[in-house]
């Protein structure tokens, strides 16, 4: 009787649905079954709640359809049969594995796609630079207190695609245009380069043996900044830096187009020898890597064959080169000793003593063999100026000395200062030689004149 007391109370709280289960239940339970009757209750009238409030939320059904309501108690569109307590747990249960698979495919769907590969980089860049000069030597640059002009134009390539590298330079000066460089490489894992095209020959001081826009001896020798066409692999191992290279030929592929860059041997006059098949090897390593004072010190060996347009057959020719480039601090020293010799197979009467080589439209004789001595030093300061990037300071000497007796050797020194603002990059040089090419009457081959000539030169450059 208890329990039929209790079975009426909760059918008049939970309304309608819950007499269902009363005249269900309506016959003698133990306290137990009550208890589970009114959990079941509870559950149903929870069920109730929702469904009314999905019915407010849903549109009109057309006319023969049964009731949302309907459709969730009975599995069945316009179904009067009610769930059975067991189909209804089931149900939610089924209901909440779906929520959980959906939420997790909704999270891998929502979750962030790798990063696209970079695209292909290519970078455009290129250089105005113009000359101030005096020269003491050149009556009319006396007379006129100096001159000035455009020194040249050049556009610049750079990319890279999938390790695959690309980079060239054309120049446009006023009497002639040439290209400086132009090669393809490729990149591996381990960062090493194999580059194939007109590159820089790796011999001595790299990338400069100069901090000045006029350089030094060995530029003049074609020793130093010298592109050739071959093929080329550089490596860096920690400490050590190593390169092997082969160049078939010089860079234009035409040893009597004297409208070049890079001083190389070249057909003119009774001279008509040129460079083929040469090996270059350089070795390097660098104390204290990584450190504030860093010192590299490195050997390079160069070999190729002279071939003679007029006998017809081939000389040799060789070069060894020992220096060290030191940054400790803001200082940089640079030392280097080199020591070359050309054997050519000229023509009966033709003298083995002087070779000729030519750039920049002109050609002129060097010793036949000679030791060459490099030694420059340099100091960044710190700008004191907000508008100034850069001020480096200089001074650079170099010298030839000729293996013939009685010849006179040919030496330059450089003074000045290279001075960085943004894109533009100055440099303000006093030049002092002697028996130097382009000053006055020196010679880089026997003659020439023992006294020193002056040019004053600004070189003011934008770059981009």
């Amino acid at each position: 009787m208890e329990h039929r007391r209790l079975s009426a109370l909760t059918a008049r709280q939970h309304g309608s649905a819950s007499l269902l289960l009363l005249a269900l239940f309506a016959v003698p339970v133990s306290a137990e079954d009550s208890a589970r009757i009114e959990a079941l209750l509870q559950r149903i009238e929870a069920l109730e709640a929702r469904l009314r409030a999905l019915e407010t939320e849903r549109q009109p059904e057309p006319a023969g359809s049964g009731t949302l309501r309907e459709e969730l108690l009975t599995g069945t569109s316009g179904s009067a049969e009610a769930p059975t307590p067991e189909a209804i747990a089931r149900d939610d249960a089924v209901a909440a594995d779906e929520r959980l698979a959906q939420a997790v495919l909704g999270s891998e769907r929502e979750s962030k796609a790798p990063p696209p590969a970079p695209p292909p980089s290519v970078d455009i860049g290129g250089a105005l630079r113009f000359n101030v000069v005096h020269r003491d030597f050149v009556d009319s640059s006396e007379g006129k207190y100096g001159e000035s002009g455009l020194d040249v134009f050049r556009l610049n390539i750079d990319g890279e695609l999938d390790n695959i590298l690309v980079s060239a330079e054309y120049r446009f000066y006023t009497y002639m245009d040439t290209i400086h460089h132009g090669w393809v490489g490729y990149q591996f894992e381990d960062q090493s380069q194999l580059q194939v095209g007109i590159h820089q020959v790796p011999f001595g001081l790299l990338p400069y043996a100069a901090h000045n826009a006029w350089f030094g001896v060995p530029y003049y020798l074609g020793l130093a900044d010298d592109y050739d066409m071959g093929i080329r692999y550089q490596r860096q191992d920690g400490p050590w830096s190593s390169h092997l290279a082969f160049y078939k030929n010089e860079e234009l592929n035409s040893a009597g187009d004297l409208d070049r860059y890079s001083f190389d041997l070249v057909l003119d006059g009774d001279q008509q020898n040129e460079e083929i098949d040469q090996f270059n090897a350089r070795l390097a390593y660098t104390l204290g890597l990584g450190s504030g004072c860093e010192t590299e010190l490195g050997a390079s060996a160069q070999r190729s064959a002279l071939y003679n347009s007029t006998s017809d057959r081939r000389g040799e020719h060789w070069a060894g080169a020992l220096h060290l480039d030191s940054r400790c601090g803001r200082w940089n020293l640079q030392l280097q000793g080199i020591r070359y010799d050309y054997d050519p197979a000229n023509p009966p009467g033709l003298s083995r003593d002087a070779v000729r080589v030519g750039a920049f439209g002109g050609s002129y004789d060097i010793a036949g063999s000679a030791d060459v001595l490099v030694a420059n030093i340099a100091y960044n300061f710190a700008s004191p100026w907000p508008f100034i990037d850069q001020v480096t300071c200089y001074n650079d000497y170099s010298r030839l000395f000729k293996d013939g007796d009685g010849q006179l050797d040919s030496q330059i020194n450089t003074l000045g200062c290279a001075i960085g603002s943004g894109p533009l990059f100055t440099y303000v040089d006093y030049i002092l030689a002697n028996n130097m090419a382009f000053f006055g009457n020196g010679s880089m081959a026997a003659g020439g004149e023992d006294e020193w000539r002056g040019r004053f030169n600004v070189n003011i450059g934008f770059y981009w």
